[in-house]
């Protein structure tokens, strides 16, 4: 069994597991995870960036609106780091489990989405 965990933008862990046996992506079970890791990192490293400027304009007591407008950026560039995570999954972990009939992994994402979607 191979163990696949994710984590979601508010912090919840979401781990499930696959059967390698029936796996086409060789020894490394699925290997897709790291399809887009790079892109995430790079786009979590830009966020914690952004969150830390805007903490300075805090400190700095910067105009609220200002602020404001900082804080609605980064909270569309979340949505899109957690688009991507839940595209790259749907592509390959749900594909896997609706052809070995996995209901678990299914309703985890069900789970994933409805906190994704509050």
């Amino acid at each position: 069994m191979n163990e696949h965990t994710h984590i979601l933008e508010d912090g919840t862990v979401v781990t499930h597991t696959h059967d390698d046996h029936h796996d086409q992506h060789g020894p490394h079970g699925h290997t897709h995870s790291h399809a887009h890791t790079k892109a995430v990192l790079n786009r979590m490293s830009r966020l914690i960036g952004h969150l830390e400027s805007i903490k300075s304009m805090v400190e700095n007591g910067r105009d609220c609106s200002e602020v404001l407008i900082q804080l609605s950026a980064v909270k569309s560039a979340i949505n899109g780091v957690s688009k991507i995570i839940l595209k790259d999954h749907m592509e390959h972990c749900i594909v896997d489990a609706v052809r070995d009939n996995d209901k678990e992994a299914i309703d985890q994402l069900n789970k994933a989405i409805d906190q994704f979607m509050k």
